[in-house]
């Protein structure tokens, strides 16, 4: 439990899916949250916030044939960082969720 995300939004894209030579599957979307808060002047406010998301194997599946930009679903998984060296050499770094469990609501 140290390291478990659970979310409900929107897909905010139609899933990727990637096949790969050694027959593994790997699908990358996004995620929007819808919350609602009050401002420091008693303001109701929306906003959203968009989460990068990528799922493997069965999950993988699952969510490309179920989703398309709008489904409402819900994920379990873990935060990850993943640090990479861009075209022009420069050390960069992105936070993604690695989605182990979804439903389509």
């Amino acid at each position: 439990m140290k390291n478990q995300i659970q979310l409900i939004g929107n897909l905010g894209m139609t899933p990727e899916i990637t096949n790969f030579e050694s027959g593994e599957k790997k699908v990358r979307f996004t995620l929007a949250i819808n919350e609602t808060y009050t401002s420091k002047e008693g303001e109701k406010k929306k906003r959203t916030l968009w989460h990068n998301m990528y799922a493997w194997g069965p999950t993988a599946l699952y969510i490309a044939k179920a989703g398309k930009k709008g489904t409402r679903l819900a994920v379990t998984g873990k935060m990850v960082t993943q640090r990479y060296r861009s075209k022009s050499g420069n050390l960069k770094s992105i936070t993604a969720i690695e989605v182990s469990r979804a439903i389509v609501l």
